[in-house]
């Protein structure tokens, strides 16, 4: 791939805006697991390759095992993850893919009644923020550290 501009050094103002975002992110009551399934499965749906080597490797320092890695794109298929953490996959996708239908009231209200409104704002903030990195990476072709 070509090389493109880094926003890091380009924009620092920008990226430090970005960056704030994670660092709210950090002291919320999202949990380590949540916050990295939200960060995969969205990266999974854009096609960051950058990002799902970045959030796998977290994952698994977190100790999330790789089967649910592996069948996180599919999670609608297996039993590996709670009712939980299906309701935070179906926010997750539809909040990614706004342009489909957006959060949809059935999702909105199973997810209001899991985790309350705090914890939901919480994660609508994740997706959103995972969302801008994944498109500042996409953008500007950011390789892979090897």
């Amino acid at each position: 791939m070509e090389k493109r501009i880094n926003i890091e050094h380009t924009e620092p103002k920008g990226y430090q805006a970005v960056f704030a975002l994670e660092k709210y992110l950090a002291q919320s009551q999202l949990t380590p697991a949540h916050k990295e399934l939200i960060k995969i499965r969205v990266s999974q749906i854009n096609g960051c390759a950058f990002c799902i080597d970045m959030h796998t490797k977290d994952a698994l320092k977190n100790g999330e095992t790789t089967q649910r890695i592996f069948l996180l794109n599919a999670w609608r298929e297996t039993d590996l993850f709670t009712e939980e953490e299906r309701i935070l996959l179906q926010v997750t996708e539809e909040v990614t893919l706004i342009s489909q239908q957006g959060l949809t009231t059935a999702t909105y209200e199973a997810a209001l009644k899991a985790f309350g409104e705090n914890y939901l704002a919480q994660i609508i903030m994740a997706v959103a923020t995972i969302n801008v990195w994944n498109r500042i990476a996409i953008s500007t072709h950011l390789p892979i550290p090897s």
